[in-house]
Protein backbone atom coordinates (compact mmCIF):
# COMPACT_ATOMS: atom_id res chain seq x y z
CA UNK A 1 0.00 0.00 0.00
CA UNK A 2 1.44 3.57 -0.74
CA UNK A 3 1.73 6.53 1.32
CA UNK A 4 -1.27 8.06 -0.06
CA UNK A 5 -3.23 5.11 -0.20
CA UNK A 6 -2.54 4.92 3.69
CA UNK A 7 -3.45 8.09 4.22
CA UNK A 8 -6.91 7.78 2.62
CA UNK A 9 -7.60 4.58 4.59
CA UNK A 10 -6.92 6.19 7.64
CA UNK A 11 -8.71 9.10 6.99
CA UNK A 12 -11.89 7.09 5.94
CA UNK A 13 -11.15 5.01 9.03
CA UNK A 14 -11.78 8.47 11.13
CA UNK A 15 -14.86 9.20 9.36
CA UNK A 16 -16.31 5.92 10.22
CA UNK A 17 -14.81 6.27 14.01
CA UNK A 18 -16.54 9.34 14.18
CA UNK A 19 -19.65 8.28 13.29
CA UNK A 20 -20.31 5.34 15.06
CA UNK A 21 -19.03 7.02 18.14
CA UNK A 22 -22.02 9.47 17.20
CA UNK A 23 -24.52 6.67 17.27
CA UNK A 24 -22.91 4.90 20.34
CA UNK A 25 -23.02 8.03 22.69
CA UNK A 26 -27.28 8.45 21.30
CA UNK A 27 -29.56 7.23 24.07
CA UNK A 28 -31.91 5.32 21.29
CA UNK A 29 -32.68 1.56 20.64
CA UNK A 30 -35.56 1.78 18.32
CA UNK A 31 -33.00 3.06 15.19
CA UNK A 32 -30.53 5.59 14.83
CA UNK A 33 -30.37 8.83 13.24
CA UNK A 34 -26.71 10.50 12.34
CA UNK A 35 -25.54 12.65 9.88
CA UNK A 36 -22.96 10.51 7.91
CA UNK A 37 -22.28 12.81 5.43
CA UNK A 38 -25.10 12.03 3.26
CA UNK A 39 -28.14 13.34 5.18
CA UNK A 40 -30.31 11.32 8.65
CA UNK A 41 -29.41 7.70 8.38
CA UNK A 42 -27.50 5.26 10.32
CA UNK A 43 -23.60 4.83 8.42
CA UNK A 44 -24.75 1.56 7.88
CA UNK A 45 -28.76 1.43 6.83
CA UNK A 46 -32.01 3.84 5.84
CA UNK A 47 -33.25 6.59 7.47
CA UNK A 48 -34.66 5.45 10.69
CA UNK A 49 -37.33 8.33 10.61
CA UNK A 50 -38.75 6.44 6.89
CA UNK A 51 -40.77 3.45 7.58
CA UNK A 52 -41.23 2.90 3.94
CA UNK A 53 -37.22 2.19 4.32
CA UNK A 54 -37.17 0.77 7.83
CA UNK A 55 -35.94 -3.32 6.36
CA UNK A 56 -33.69 -1.72 3.58
CA UNK A 57 -30.67 -3.29 5.23
CA UNK A 58 -31.79 -5.09 8.32
CA UNK A 59 -32.66 -8.27 9.26
CA UNK A 60 -34.59 -9.13 11.96
CA UNK A 61 -32.67 -10.66 15.21
CA UNK A 62 -35.60 -10.41 17.70
CA UNK A 63 -36.59 -14.07 18.22
CA UNK A 64 -33.10 -15.19 18.30
CA UNK A 65 -31.68 -16.52 21.77
CA UNK A 66 -29.40 -14.06 23.54
CA UNK A 67 -31.06 -11.36 21.37
CA UNK A 68 -30.50 -7.17 23.73
CA UNK A 69 -33.02 -5.00 22.33
CA UNK A 70 -30.45 -2.15 23.47
CA UNK A 71 -27.56 -4.11 22.13
CA UNK A 72 -29.33 -3.70 18.44
CA UNK A 73 -28.59 -0.50 17.01
CA UNK A 74 -29.80 -1.79 13.51
CA UNK A 75 -26.45 -1.30 11.94
CA UNK A 76 -26.29 -4.97 10.28
CA UNK A 77 -27.44 -6.19 6.82
CA UNK A 78 -27.75 -9.55 8.07
CA UNK A 79 -27.50 -12.68 10.42
CA UNK A 80 -24.31 -14.63 10.85
CA UNK A 81 -24.68 -15.94 14.09
CA UNK A 82 -27.89 -17.51 12.47
CA UNK A 83 -25.15 -19.27 10.02
CA UNK A 84 -21.91 -19.55 12.13
CA UNK A 85 -22.29 -23.30 13.56
CA UNK A 86 -21.07 -21.97 17.25
CA UNK A 87 -20.74 -25.29 19.09
CA UNK A 88 -21.13 -24.84 22.75
CA UNK A 89 -17.59 -23.97 24.42
CA UNK A 90 -16.26 -22.48 20.79
CA UNK A 91 -14.47 -19.27 21.05
CA UNK A 92 -15.85 -16.62 19.14
CA UNK A 93 -14.57 -13.67 18.04
CA UNK A 94 -16.78 -10.81 16.24
CA UNK A 95 -15.38 -8.33 14.36
CA UNK A 96 -17.00 -4.98 14.59
CA UNK A 97 -19.31 -5.73 17.36
CA UNK A 98 -20.83 -2.25 18.19
CA UNK A 99 -22.89 -2.43 21.07
CA UNK A 100 -22.29 -6.26 21.62
CA UNK A 101 -25.95 -7.64 19.99
CA UNK A 102 -24.03 -10.62 17.57
CA UNK A 103 -21.85 -11.66 20.83
CA UNK A 104 -24.76 -11.60 23.22
CA UNK A 105 -26.48 -13.88 20.35
CA UNK A 106 -22.85 -16.01 20.03
CA UNK A 107 -22.85 -16.39 23.77
CA UNK A 108 -26.09 -17.93 23.45
CA UNK A 109 -25.38 -20.72 21.57
CA UNK A 110 -21.40 -21.19 23.13
CA UNK A 111 -22.73 -21.20 26.48
CA UNK A 112 -21.05 -20.84 29.58
CA UNK A 113 -17.75 -22.91 29.13
CA UNK A 114 -17.00 -21.07 25.88
CA UNK A 115 -15.89 -17.19 25.40
CA UNK A 116 -16.81 -14.61 22.70
CA UNK A 117 -14.50 -11.40 22.10
CA UNK A 118 -16.08 -8.50 20.44
CA UNK A 119 -13.55 -6.11 18.51
CA UNK A 120 -14.16 -2.68 17.80
CA UNK A 121 -12.31 0.89 16.86
CA UNK A 122 -14.77 3.05 18.50
CA UNK A 123 -14.38 3.62 22.13
CA UNK A 124 -17.69 4.98 22.64
CA UNK A 125 -19.18 1.32 21.34
CA UNK A 126 -16.51 -1.01 23.58
CA UNK A 127 -17.78 1.23 26.42
CA UNK A 128 -21.27 0.70 25.45
CA UNK A 129 -21.04 -3.01 25.10
CA UNK A 130 -19.16 -3.46 28.03
CA UNK A 131 -21.96 -1.79 30.20
CA UNK A 132 -24.48 -4.24 28.12
CA UNK A 133 -22.36 -7.63 29.11
CA UNK A 134 -22.00 -6.27 32.48
CA UNK A 135 -25.74 -5.80 33.25
CA UNK A 136 -26.43 -8.97 32.28
CA UNK A 137 -23.57 -10.80 34.93
CA UNK A 138 -21.72 -11.99 31.65
CA UNK A 139 -18.27 -13.05 32.35
CA UNK A 140 -17.09 -14.81 29.31
CA UNK A 141 -18.22 -12.08 26.92
CA UNK A 142 -15.80 -9.42 26.56
CA UNK A 143 -14.53 -6.18 23.99
CA UNK A 144 -11.55 -4.83 22.63
CA UNK A 145 -10.78 -1.82 21.16
CA UNK A 146 -8.73 -2.32 18.25
CA UNK A 147 -8.40 -2.25 14.22
CA UNK A 148 -9.10 -5.18 12.14
CA UNK A 149 -6.33 -4.45 9.68
CA UNK A 150 -4.17 -5.30 12.45
CA UNK A 151 -6.37 -6.62 15.68
CA UNK A 152 -4.55 -6.95 18.63
CA UNK A 153 -5.90 -10.18 19.23
CA UNK A 154 -3.73 -13.56 19.56
CA UNK A 155 -3.49 -16.34 16.68
CA UNK A 156 -5.13 -19.42 16.49
CA UNK A 157 -7.45 -17.82 18.80
CA UNK A 158 -10.98 -18.24 17.53
CA UNK A 159 -13.11 -21.41 16.32
CA UNK A 160 -15.62 -19.24 14.75
CA UNK A 161 -15.62 -15.45 13.84
CA UNK A 162 -18.45 -13.44 12.72
CA UNK A 163 -19.03 -9.90 11.64
CA UNK A 164 -22.15 -8.03 10.56
CA UNK A 165 -22.30 -5.37 7.52
CA UNK A 166 -18.09 -3.93 8.81
CA UNK A 167 -16.06 -5.49 6.01
CA UNK A 168 -17.62 -3.09 3.68
CA UNK A 169 -15.79 -0.42 5.80
CA UNK A 170 -12.78 -1.51 5.81
CA UNK A 171 -10.23 0.24 3.35
CA UNK A 172 -7.85 -2.45 2.93
CA UNK A 173 -9.74 -5.30 3.00
CA UNK A 174 -6.97 -7.84 1.85
CA UNK A 175 -5.28 -6.74 5.33
CA UNK A 176 -8.68 -7.61 7.32
CA UNK A 177 -8.73 -10.78 5.62
CA UNK A 178 -5.39 -11.71 6.13
CA UNK A 179 -5.83 -10.69 10.11
CA UNK A 180 -8.89 -13.13 10.10
CA UNK A 181 -7.26 -16.04 8.82
CA UNK A 182 -4.27 -15.19 11.41
CA UNK A 183 -6.91 -15.28 14.28
CA UNK A 184 -8.78 -18.35 13.34
CA UNK A 185 -7.63 -22.25 14.30
CA UNK A 186 -6.88 -24.27 11.89
CA UNK A 187 -10.18 -25.99 10.86
CA UNK A 188 -11.98 -22.81 12.02
CA UNK A 189 -14.73 -20.91 10.33
CA UNK A 190 -16.61 -17.58 9.28
CA UNK A 191 -19.78 -16.44 8.66
CA UNK A 192 -19.73 -12.98 7.77
CA UNK A 193 -22.80 -10.77 6.41
CA UNK A 194 -21.66 -7.52 3.95
CA UNK A 195 -22.76 -5.44 1.15
CA UNK A 196 -21.67 -6.49 -2.02
CA UNK A 197 -22.53 -5.23 -5.46
CA UNK A 198 -23.28 -7.20 -9.30
CA UNK A 199 -22.45 -5.38 -12.33
CA UNK A 200 -22.21 -1.49 -13.08
CA UNK A 201 -25.38 0.40 -10.78
CA UNK A 202 -26.36 3.29 -13.30
CA UNK A 203 -24.88 6.20 -12.98
CA UNK A 204 -25.46 9.25 -10.31
CA UNK A 205 -27.37 5.75 -8.71
CA UNK A 206 -24.64 4.48 -6.22
CA UNK A 207 -23.92 8.09 -5.01
CA UNK A 208 -27.64 8.52 -4.20
CA UNK A 209 -27.80 5.16 -2.69
CA UNK A 210 -25.79 5.89 -0.09
CA UNK A 211 -28.65 7.70 1.38
CA UNK A 212 -30.80 4.68 1.95
CA UNK A 213 -27.68 2.54 2.52
CA UNK A 214 -24.49 4.29 3.92
CA UNK A 215 -22.61 0.82 3.57
CA UNK A 216 -22.82 0.91 -0.34
CA UNK A 217 -19.91 3.25 -0.80
CA UNK A 218 -17.39 0.91 0.83
CA UNK A 219 -18.97 -2.05 -0.97
CA UNK A 220 -17.38 -3.90 -4.08
CA UNK A 221 -18.03 -6.46 -6.75
CA UNK A 222 -19.09 -9.95 -5.22
CA UNK A 223 -16.89 -11.31 -7.42
CA UNK A 224 -13.84 -9.45 -6.04
CA UNK A 225 -15.08 -10.02 -2.38
CA UNK A 226 -14.98 -13.34 -2.88
CA UNK A 227 -11.62 -13.49 -4.41
CA UNK A 228 -10.17 -11.31 -1.67
CA UNK A 229 -11.57 -14.10 0.46
CA UNK A 230 -9.61 -17.21 -1.74
CA UNK A 231 -6.28 -14.67 -1.89
CA UNK A 232 -6.49 -14.63 2.29
CA UNK A 233 -6.16 -18.28 2.31
CA UNK A 234 -9.95 -19.50 3.04
CA UNK A 235 -11.64 -22.31 1.38
CA UNK A 236 -14.75 -24.09 0.89
CA UNK A 237 -16.32 -20.76 0.57
CA UNK A 238 -20.39 -20.96 0.35
CA UNK A 239 -23.19 -17.99 -0.17
CA UNK A 240 -24.75 -19.48 3.29
CA UNK A 241 -27.77 -16.64 2.55
CA UNK A 242 -28.09 -13.39 -0.21
CA UNK A 243 -30.82 -10.74 -0.42
CA UNK A 244 -31.63 -7.95 -2.64
CA UNK A 245 -31.54 -4.34 -1.11
CA UNK A 246 -34.11 -3.25 -3.08
CA UNK A 247 -33.89 0.60 -3.80
CA UNK A 248 -36.77 2.50 -3.67
CA UNK A 249 -38.64 3.04 -7.18
CA UNK A 250 -38.73 6.60 -6.54
CA UNK A 251 -35.42 6.80 -6.10
CA UNK A 252 -34.86 4.69 -9.32
CA UNK A 253 -37.09 7.05 -11.34
CA UNK A 254 -34.66 9.68 -10.82
CA UNK A 255 -32.42 8.36 -13.04
CA UNK A 256 -33.27 5.17 -14.91
CA UNK A 257 -36.71 4.87 -17.21
CA UNK A 258 -39.48 2.67 -16.38
CA UNK A 259 -38.14 0.45 -18.93
CA UNK A 260 -34.96 0.75 -17.48
CA UNK A 261 -35.81 0.08 -14.36
CA UNK A 262 -37.41 -3.11 -15.56
CA UNK A 263 -33.85 -3.94 -17.16
CA UNK A 264 -32.25 -3.26 -14.05
CA UNK A 265 -33.99 -5.53 -11.87
CA UNK A 266 -34.35 -8.69 -14.90
CA UNK A 267 -30.81 -8.45 -15.61
CA UNK A 268 -30.09 -9.39 -11.42
CA UNK A 269 -27.53 -6.36 -11.31
CA UNK A 270 -27.56 -3.84 -8.01
CA UNK A 271 -26.54 -3.92 -4.46
CA UNK A 272 -27.23 -7.16 -2.42
CA UNK A 273 -26.69 -8.45 1.31
CA UNK A 274 -25.33 -11.88 1.09
CA UNK A 275 -24.05 -13.62 4.44
CA UNK A 276 -20.58 -15.54 3.60
CA UNK A 277 -18.90 -19.01 5.18
CA UNK A 278 -15.40 -19.94 4.21
CA UNK A 279 -12.86 -22.26 6.62
CA UNK A 280 -9.24 -21.99 7.44
CA UNK A 281 -7.48 -25.38 6.36
CA UNK A 282 -6.76 -27.63 8.69
CA UNK A 283 -3.30 -28.36 9.91
CA UNK A 284 -1.72 -31.11 7.28
CA UNK A 285 -1.57 -34.77 8.85
CA UNK A 286 2.49 -35.75 9.06
CA UNK A 287 3.60 -38.72 7.01
CA UNK A 288 4.12 -41.45 9.10
CA UNK A 289 6.79 -43.32 7.22
CA UNK A 290 6.93 -47.09 7.66
CA UNK A 291 9.82 -49.58 6.58
CA UNK A 292 9.27 -50.95 3.03
CA UNK A 293 6.34 -48.38 2.03
CA UNK A 294 8.80 -47.03 -0.55
CA UNK A 295 8.12 -43.39 1.34
CA UNK A 296 11.46 -43.04 2.76
CA UNK A 297 13.39 -44.47 -1.08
Amino acid sequence: MTTTDQQTGDALKEIVRQKYADIALADNTQGVSVDCGCGPTSCCGPASTDVSYSMLMNDDYTTMAGYAAEADLGLGCGLPTQFAQIKPGDVVVDLGSGAGNDCFVARAETGETGRVIGLDMTAPMIDRARRNAKDRGFTNVEFVYGDIEDMPLPTALADVVVSNCVMNLVPNKARAFAETYRILKPGGHFSISDIVLKGALPDGLQRDAELYAGCVSGAIQQTDYLQLVADAGFTNLQIQKQKVISLPHDLLLNYLTEAEITAYQRDGQGIFSITLYAEKPGEAVAQVCCPGSGCCD
